[in-house]
């Protein structure tokens, strides 16, 4: 339930999206009340709302004005000179038809992958829904808890959804959990919300016949070196990677992002794009990163120190619990998980409640990882909060 924050002028931002309060509020309440425009709407039992919005409830909506965002796992450093460069010369082309030929050429030599293999997205997160609508699976699989995007847009193409999961312990892949029958499995490594970095060799072992295998990888820049990609593989029957530059370049508002997939499914994928679905901006971005491997390489690596110190941090105070991440963000449980969110919040600090990824409660929150100064703001509120 909303708690004691639910009073708060803060909680206003999140009673004003109708889909997103069915998650927030508790399924014990007498009745759902959602406020739309500035009006109320009653709709009965909250057990009445299907679950299904939550599916679509991300961090950007869960950070009132004046909060310390930690709930958005983007990146908050200034962009590098080269990439505000690239981006201003961009806007010399705003008047002009976005070309991305030369995008998907730096996309292509940054993967060794072909042209044909390559499809620019608004963002990562428009792939899963192009590649609901143009693979028509008959059995998908959707490995949680994840990112729940892909499995949003397989059910609002009316596609049948399964879910497996991870193991509970570790969030680790247990490739023995995907029904044998799927054609189409998603999965996400690093995995979000958990941060996982799964061995690239355990991934792979999802790919099969008749399988499309979609591995999300929109945290992959976060491993220094990406040892665990399979961006490179081409061997692998019905592999699809989907990659963003949301998160380590923050270029959240650009919406940058692209698939590497054999060069049918990409034309599948490709034909049910609008005209010019990628802005001058977003192409601009695509090809300037896709050339910087050796200062991603360094940003991920000052990520990684501030990430492991956050972890060793966090491991003093008493009743917190988190687990190995590989990402900008890392996952925490504790008890009372909705006081303490809605204590954070009272204190200024915004995290993510974790309850919307399937398979996680209550007392899951999802921590982005900021510079060490924040990091250790954070820890400091937890360790009062649970005192």
């Amino acid at each position: 339930g909303l708690g004691p924050v639910a009073a708060g002028a803060a909680t206003r931002r999140y009673l004003d999206r109708a889909g997103e309060a069915a998650q927030l509020l508790s399924a014990a309440a007498a009745e759902v009340i959602l406020v739309v425009a500035g009006r109320a709407i009653r709709l009965g039992p909250a057990t009445a709302v299907p679950d299904r919005p939550q599916l679509r409830l991300h961090g950007d909506s869960m950070v009132p004005a004046g909060a310390e965002d930690f709930a958005v796992n983007v990146r908050r450093e200034p962009r590098p000179r080269w990439l505000e460069e690239a981006l201003s010369g961009a806007l010399a082309a705003v008047g002009e038809y976005p070309d991305e030929r030369d995008a998907v050429a730096a996309v292509a030599a940054r993967h060794d992958r072909r042209p044909d293999e390559v499809v620019v997205t608004n963002g990562g997160s428009e792939a899963f829904w192009l590649l609901a609508a143009a693979l028509r699976p008959r059995h998908a699989v959707c490995i949680h808890p994840s990112f729940t995007e892909p499995e949003a847009a397989l059910r609002a193409h009316r596609r049948p959804v399964e879910r497996a999961f991870r193991r509970r312990a570790d969030f680790g892949l247990d490739p023995a959990a995907v029904p044998p029958g799927a054609d189409l499995v998603v999965t996400g490594n690093p995995n979000n919300p958990s941060g996982t970095l799964d061995p690239a060799g355990e991934v792979a072992c999802l790919a099969a016949p008749g399988r499309v295998l979609v591995v999300d990888e929109a945290f992959m820049d976060f491993v220094p070196g990406e040892p665990e990609s399979l961006a490179r593989r081409r061997d692998l029957p019905g592999l699809v990677i989907v990659r963003s530059l949301t998160k380590l370049w923050s270029l959240a508002g650009v919406r940058a992002g692209y698939l590497l997939a054999p060069a049918r499914i990409a034309a599948a994928v490709r034909a049910l794009r609008p005209a010019w679905n990628a802005n001058a901006l977003a192409l601009a971005a695509v090809q300037a990163c896709a050339a910087r491997a050796a200062a991603a390489r360094e940003v991920a690596e000052r990520v990684g120190r501030a990430r492991e110190r956050l972890i060793a941090d966090l491991a003093q105070v008493p009743g917190v619990r988190t687990w190995p991440s590989a990402a900008n963000f890392l996952l925490a449980q504790v008890p009372e998980g909705e006081r303490v969110h809605a204590a954070l919040l009272e204190r200024g600090i915004a995290v993510r409640p974790a309850r919307s990824f399937p398979g996680l409660g209550p007392d899951h929150l999802r921590l982005a990882v900021r510079d060490p100064a924040a990091n250790r703001r954070i820890v400091v509120a937890l360790a009062g909060v649970l005192r």
